[in-house]
């Protein structure tokens, strides 16, 4: 059985007209009230019938990066993970990185560019 992808992520250059775009054009509820003005949307309310969806954020990114749109899988060890995306040609962005309590994150991208993100929940 495989990692499950279970977050995404759009960053850009403003994060509250993006938090607006994608809020009105698909109806989800964003909560960016937190230090990072992270746009939190939550996989609750925002699934199909039959539960499907999972949540992502969305938000700024730091002062002279372009930003992304990516998706995070989780995986049980952010390093081993970065490690072996690194042994097949991809390359280390960061991480990882404890984020908040509980969760390790790290991003790198594949060996065309792409950015893909990992997580891992730790104990609280």
């Amino acid at each position: 059985m495989g990692n499950p992808v279970v977050h995404f992520e759009i960053i850009g250059r403003d994060g509250e007209l993006l938090q607006n775009y994608y809020s009105q054009l698909f109806g989800w509820e964003i909560d960016a009230n937190n230090p990072m003005n992270y746009g939190l949307v939550a996989r609750e309310g925002n699934v199909t019938p039959e539960g499907v969806g999972i949540g992502g954020g969305i938000a700024a990114a730091p002062q002279g990066y372009p930003g992304h749109v990516t998706f995070y899988i989780e995986v049980p060890d952010v390093e081993a993970a970065l490690a072996e995306s690194e042994r097949l040609g991809g390359r280390r962005m960061m991480g990882p990185d404890q984020v908040m309590e509980g969760l390790v994150i790290g991003l790198f991208s594949d060996p065309e560019g792409h950015v893909i993100g990992v997580t891992q929940a730790t104990a609280a």
